[in-house]
């Protein structure tokens, strides 16, 4: 007799379209960028996001629709699981240490 293994596949990651903001426009940005700003790239599956560039040290916030910061964390590896009691629409923003940048997209859970 045959036995069979259900075997549960999770849906494939989609990317987060990432853009790029200065952090406050209206002050003096320092230095030009010599070249162009390398945007990270960033898939989430479910709560689970993975970063297929360097994102090591850059901060995670994530924005509800009125703005307000609901999480924050550092990143520490190229994964990071959010809590699963996040539900809703939420603007992720990635903030390089030191930088006057950041790099936002839009995330629904």
């Amino acid at each position: 007799m045959m036995s069979t293994t259900s075997i549960q596949v999770s849906a494939a990651q989609v990317p987060v379209e990432l853009h790029v903001a200065f952090d406050d426009p209206t002050t003096d940005q320092g230095e030009p960028h010599r070249g162009p700003i390398a945007v990270p790239s960033v898939d989430i599956d479910d709560h689970a996001l993975t970063f297929t560039s360097p994102c090591c040290g850059y901060t995670l916030q994530l924005l509800d629709e009125d703005g307000d910061v609901v999480y924050t964390t550092i990143i520490t590896s190229d994964t990071l699981v959010l809590p699963s009691t996040l539900s809703g629409d939420y603007e992720l923003r990635l903030i390089p240490t030191g930088g006057s940048i950041y790099f936002y997209g839009y995330v629904l859970f």
